[in-house]
C-alpha cells in the first residue's frame, strides 16, 4: 500500500475507533443515568439524601469533556495540523539560527585582532 494512503486509512480507522468508544461512553452513560436515578429515587441504597444527582452530574462533565476530545480537539488537531506545527517551527529556528549566523559573522569581520 501506498505510504499516504496508508496514513489516511490509519486515521480513518482512528477516527472511527473514537467516534465508536464515545457512542458506547454515551449508550452507558444514559443507561447509567437512568439507574442512578431509579435507585436514588426508590431508595434502593436507604439514602435519603439525593446522591445521584451528583454522580450524573460529574459523569455529564465527563462526557463533555470526551465529546470535545473527539469531535473538536482531534478533529482539528489532527496528523495534519501537527506537520505543519512542526513545519512552521523548523523554518522559525533555521531563521534564527541564520540571523545568529549572520551576527557571528559580521561581529568576527568587524573585530580587530
Amino acid at each position: 500500500m501506498d505510504k499516504d494512503l496508508y496514513e489516511q486509512y490509519e486515521y480513518a480507522r482512528k477516527r472511527l475507533n473514537q467516534k465508536k468508544n464515545l457512542y458506547f461512553h454515551f449508550v452507558l452513560f444514559l443507561l447509567g443515568s437512568i439507574f442512578l436515578f431509579l435507585s436514588n429515587h426508590f431508595k434502593v441504597f436507604g439514602k435519603e439524601t439525593n446522591w445521584s444527582f451528583w454522580i450524573i452530574t460529574t459523569w455529564t462533565f465527563s462526557f463533555i469533556i470526551h465529546f470535545i476530545k473527539v469531535f473538536i480537539t482531534d478533529r482539528f488537531m489532527n496528523k495534519n495540523w501537527e506537520k505543519e506545527q512542526i513545519e512552521r517551527l523548523v523554518k522559525k529556528q533555521k531563521r534564527k539560527i541564520s540571523q545568529l549566523k549572520s551576527l557571528i559573522e559580521d561581529d568576527s569581520t568587524h573585530k580587530p585582532i
